[in-house]
């Protein structure tokens, strides 16, 4: 990791980005409680820990990745993700789209505003994601 992105991460966690990371964890852990939910569960810890630490990461099509389509980002994975975003994504997305405009007032805010921004992003649509190294 970068010490830029190093920095970024650290003013992250200190100025609310553990709380968005604590939110996706509660998501991954109610869906993880239900048996038919452990889909939605893997891909909610992945980005709670990308919610942690989203400087020096991105997040990518898994297919992109691998070169291989699979159940993620074929059909199914469609379905669910329109389940993830009727079930928690909007109001995740909801919550990123909160913080952003909080620190979008001020001018150091703002490279912190476009990582809820890019959060809010996959919250809206997480399964067949992956997170790489920027």
């Amino acid at each position: 990791m970068q010490p830029v992105s190093m920095l970024l991460n650290i003013v992250w966690i200190l100025w609310g980005g553990a709380l968005m990371a604590f939110g996706w964890l509660i998501a991954a852990v109610i869906m993880a409680i239900t048996i038919i939910g452990l889909p939605w569960a893997r891909a909610a810890f992945n980005i709670a820990v990308y919610s942690l630490l989203p400087f020096g990461s991105r997040a990518v099509r898994r297919d992109e990745v691998t070169g291989m389509s699979d159940i993620g980002t074929g059909p199914l994975g469609l379905i669910g993700n329109l389940i993830w975003f009727i079930l928690a994504g909007w109001w995740l997305a909801i919550g990123h789209v909160v913080f952003a405009i909080g620190y979008a007032v001020t001018i150091i805010g703002i490279p912190f505003a476009w990582a809820h921004l890019k959060l809010a992003g996959i919250a809206l649509w997480p399964i067949g994601k992956v997170i790489v190294p920027a």
